[in-house]
This record gives C-alpha cells, structure tokens and sequence, in this order.
C-alpha cells in the first residue's frame, strides 16, 4: 500500500510563536559555536590532511587559479573545490592563521547543529529539536571532527541538510514542502563539490531504500525531479566540465580512480575488516551510546504492518544502517567517513530524551547512565596508564608525554562526567540528569582539545618551520627529504621542493613538468654542493639522518630537532 506521507506523521503540538524560532537558533548558533570554537586556534596544523587542506587553498589565493587544485604546485584532482574555495576566502579575510583555516569545518559543525535542530522540532517538538542538537554537539567524534581542517564534517552536515531536507520536503504540503525540496537539491550539489559523487550515491541509497521499505513510490512524483535536477546541475556541473577542459586526464583519475577503485580496491592502503566502524561508531556516539539501543527501540514499529504510522523513524534508522553497511564494504576507510550517521541517531536519541523528560521516568535512564559510567571508568584508567608505556611507537609515547598533567586532568573530568549523572539520578529529575550530562561532557571536550597542543612537535612540522623562516632567504631553496610535511609550504608561504618522494603527488607528476618540484637523490646531491644556501627538513628517525649524510658527506649541519622533524642546513659548513 502506498502512503502520502505529507499526512501520515504528525508533529506535536507546538504552540511557540516563529520568535520561538529564532531565539532557539540563535542561542545554538552562539553556544556551539563557543564549544567549537574556544581552542579552534590552539593546535598547529597537524600532519598530513590538515597541512594539505590548507596549503591548497593558499595556492589558489597566490595563482588565482580557482579551478585546478595545486599542491605544492604539481595537480591534485583527489578532491573537488568546495572546502579549498571556502577555507581561500577565509584565509583573505582573516589572514594565515590556524583558526582562519579551520573556520569552515567549525562553522559546519554549528549548521549541522542547527539542522537537527530544525528537523527535530519540525519532525516532532521543540525539546526533541533542542536535545538533537545537544546530542549531535556533544559526541566525541562530531566534536574532534569540528575541529580538524578535513572534508569530511563539511560533507556529513551537506548530506545531513539535504536528507533532513527531503523528509521534510516529502511530509509537508505546498509552497513550505517545495522550499524543503530545493534545500535538498541544492545541498546535494555542494556535498557533490565537496567530496565528489557520495553527494549523489548516499541521498540515493538512502531514499531509495526507504521508499522501498515503506512502499512509498508515490514520493518520487512529488520530488519535483525536473527543476530539481537542473538547479543540482547548475551548481554542481560548470566546475567539473572547467577542469576536465582544462584538464584531459581529471575525468579518469577523479572518477575511476577516486571513486570505483578507491572504494572497490585495496589501493588505497586503507583497508580494515568489516566490522570496524562499529567500535569507532561507539566511541563516536560517546557519553549517549548507552541510550541508543532504548531510542532504536522507541523508534521502531511494534509490527511490521504498523510500518505505516512510523516513516520518519524508519527513514532515520535507514539512513543510519545504509550508510554504516555502505562504508563497511569499502575497501578503503577511514574513521571520519562514519561522521554522516551520527547525525539520524542523534535525533532519535533527543526524540527519546524527549520523550523520557516528559514523562519524568527516570528510570529510564539507568540502562543508559551505567554504561557511561562503566566506559568514563575505564577510559580514566587507560589514560592514567598512558605515560607507563603501555603503548607502542616512540613518535607516540612522545606525544602521549607532550599532554603532560592534562592526562590527570581529563581523567578527573572523565570521571566526573561518568559519576555526575549517576549521582543525579539517585536524588534528582530527569532535567538535571540531561542537562549534567551534556555540561560535563562538554567540560571534558574543552579540556581535552586544550591539551592536544602539547602533541604538536610530535604531530606537526609548525616548530620548525618557525625557526626556518627566521633564516629562510627568498633565494634558498627548501628541500623535504624522503617524506612531504604538507604544512611546510603553508607555514612558509612559499612552494618547496620534494627528494625523493612522491605518494600521492604521482599522478599530478605524470601530467606536467616538475623537475623542479620533484627530484632524485642525485639531484639533492647537485643542489647541496653548489653555491645554494639548501634547508633541508626531514623525520626524525637516526636512519633519515644517516641516509642524508651519507649523500652529502661532511657538509652537513643540523640547525634543529624538534620532535618528529628535524632541520638541517649545507649553509655555513665549509665545503
């Protein structure tokens, strides 16, 4: 049977006024963005995505090339242009500085905040609106992930936007249904711009699961499929067909390689077993995963004949397990490509919050509240036995040890934020149960993202590049021997050049001249014994240092070691 599902689901009553709105929006927008934003500057530009998805954009500020992507100037077609265009116009306005270059990944993190507000009260009530976004904020991985210079946060609130914008587009009548289904369109587009052609593949997957699940052909007719499509196209196409004129070989690497073999392939290197987005997913989901089984039960129908009067939370389970099976088959991932189901899962858990807060049934709760003190615990623990070396990798333990007394500190916090709630529950309401939680773990976000600057030497190449650029003339020459610190160009505003290493710079290599890019041993070895001042930066490791005095013999000097790179110099060594 089909359903019109413009009058099958049924928000609560809501009696606030549109002023309601805006008033609810705006505290959001200024508490989330204060939760991201307070330490958006405090760490350098970690190695390697953070450096590269700024230097990028630097380099499109310094060519005026706006459609082919550059990388220490040889072609990067990984990615399409919608962060870089977005984190370039923000490095003009606010200069090279770190928050300039993580602006737009916290500025997402609010809109994503804003949208599950948004759907939560449209879908059902106010509450439900005001604890999705609680619970979207406040989860670990959301959280970090607002906070790092990568796509993906961008991405996953684009497809969160438009798929809250199809539910909604689908359930509400006339002019309000046909602004929704735009939105959708239009947030397709940009999620295609930002990380290529998921932008299509998730919304598809996801609607067409669920329209064949609830029977629900019907809604392709009201989709408005013609004007929808052309608005997609108009913004989603003239880049693509730009850079494929510009350049003949985009179309196969970007889309065959990228896409199909990434995906299908091992080529990558990114391989892990089927089941490991489940613990990320977990820990993700922290300090609300203990409620979820309870909200995924709430939502479901009791019986599969019942399927009918349960759309929205259908679509939102749909949306959540499509999205986890369809990464889980990739032979290539990553721990953020699971950040677009976080979103669905946190409006089913503010709809049952919702729910339990209405009913005053503390209860509820317990289930819930001991599983966040069971993993605070044990999370305290690993951290208090971080520093006795329990594990592996010297650049790690290093790293560990760079945290310092903030280790004592978060475990404290953890410990808090696991005993708080439970506290509450024995002698308190429903209310002050929520509301704990989400303070205290908004406590232990903030001190954790204080503490990470002590991991810079170990996780960035920003402390030498600072004593580099206090010696750097524009006529030297700055060589990365045998690995790319991607950052380096950024801090040094300028272009390096790269001994004996390629990675993922191989193609771009293939399509244009880069003898002066990209070079050989033996010419490091030309360039260091002429009449150029050379700076060299490397990885720390004994061997990396052994292997270059072995090239240069004697003239050699090292400027600096700091952490996981190390400087040296053919300046001031006598020849």
């Amino acid at each position: 049977m089909s359903l019109d599902v413009s009058t099958a689901v049924t928000p609560r009553a809501n009696n606030v006024s549109a002023g309601g709105w805006w008033r609810d929006l705006a505290l959001l927008a200024v508490l989330s963005a204060i939760l991201f934003g307070a330490t958006l500057g405090q760490r350098a530009l970690w190695e390697p995505d953070e450096g590269r998805y700024a230097e990028i954009p630097r380099e499109m500020l310094v060519t005026g090339d706006y459609v082919t992507p550059r990388l220490d100037g040889v072609k990067y077609f990984e990615k399409p242009p919608l962060m870089y265009w977005l984190t370039a116009a923000s490095i003009r306005v606010f200069g090279y500085s770190q928050t300039a270059v993580r602006l737009w990944p916290a500025l997402f993190a609010v809109f994503g905040c804003l949208a599950a507000y948004v759907a939560g009260r449209s879908l059902y009530d106010r509450k439900t609106g005001l604890l999705a976004a609680a619970v979207l904020a406040t989860s670990l991985l959301y959280f970090f992930l607002a906070e790092i210079l990568i796509l993906d946060m961008a991405v996953s609130v684009l497809l969160s936007i438009a798929l809250f914008a199809f539910l909604l587009g689908v359930r509400l009548p006339g002019r309000a249904g046909r602004r929704y289904l735009m939105v959708f369109y239009v947030a397709a587009a940009l999620a295609l711009l930002t990380k290529g052609l998921v932008g299509i593949v998730i919304p598809g997957l996801v609607i067409g699961l669920w329209m064949l699940v609830t029977n629900n052909w019907s809604t392709i007719l009201r989709m408005r499929l013609p004007l929808g499509l052309l608005v997609f196209l108009v913004i989603s196409a003239p880049w693509h067909i730009l850079v494929s004129m510009t350049n003949p070989e985009f179309l196969y690497f970007y889309f065959i390689h990228e896409h199909f073999l990434r995906y299908a392939t091992m080529e990558a290197g990114r391989y892990q077993p089927v089941w490991f987005f489940l613990p990320i997913l977990a820990l993700g989901l922290f300090p609300w995963v203990g409620f979820v089984p309870q909200s995924i039960r709430f939502a479901l129908p009791r019986s599969w004949a019942q399927r009918d009067g349960s759309q929205t939370e259908i679509f939102l389970l749909i949306w959540a397990v499509a999205i986890t099976l369809f990464y889980s088959f990739s032979k290539s991932k990553l721990i953020p490509y699971i950040l677009p189901v976080l979103p669905p899962l946190a409006l089913l858990l503010g709809h049952w919050l919702a729910t339990v807060w209405d009913q005053a049934q503390i209860r509820r709760l317990k289930p819930g509240l001991y599983t966040l003190l069971i993993i605070s615990l044990i999370l305290a623990v690993l951290l208090l036995l971080l520093p006795t070396g329990i594990i592996k990798g010297a650049s790690t333990r290093a790293a560990v040890a760079g945290l310092g007394h903030y280790l004592y500190l978060i475990a404290g916090v953890l410990v808090l934020l696991g005993l708080v709630p439970v506290l509450l529950m024995c002698r308190g309401t429903v209310p002050g149960v929520i509301t704990a939680t989400i303070v205290c773990m908004a406590l232990f976000l903030s001190t954790s993202s204080f503490s990470l600057k002590g991991m810079d030497p170990q996780r960035s190449v920003k402390p030498i590049a600072q004593i580099l650029k206090q010696q750097l003339r524009p006529q030297d020459r700055v060589v990365a021997f045998h690995a790319y610190p991607q950052a380096l160009p950024y801090y040094l505003r300028r272009r390096i050049t790269i001994a004996g290493w390629r990675g993922e710079l191989q193609f771009g290599a293939k399509h244009q001249d880069t003898r002066h890019i990209l070079i050989d041993d033996t010419e490091l070895i030309k360039l260091w014994n002429s009449a150029t001042r050379v700076y060299v930066v490397m990885r720390s490791d004994a061997s990396n240092e052994s292997e270059l005095k072995r090239l240069v013999h004697d003239r050699y000097r090292r400027i600096a070691r700091i952490g996981r790179y190390t400087l040296a110099t053919n300046w001031g060594v006598a020849p």
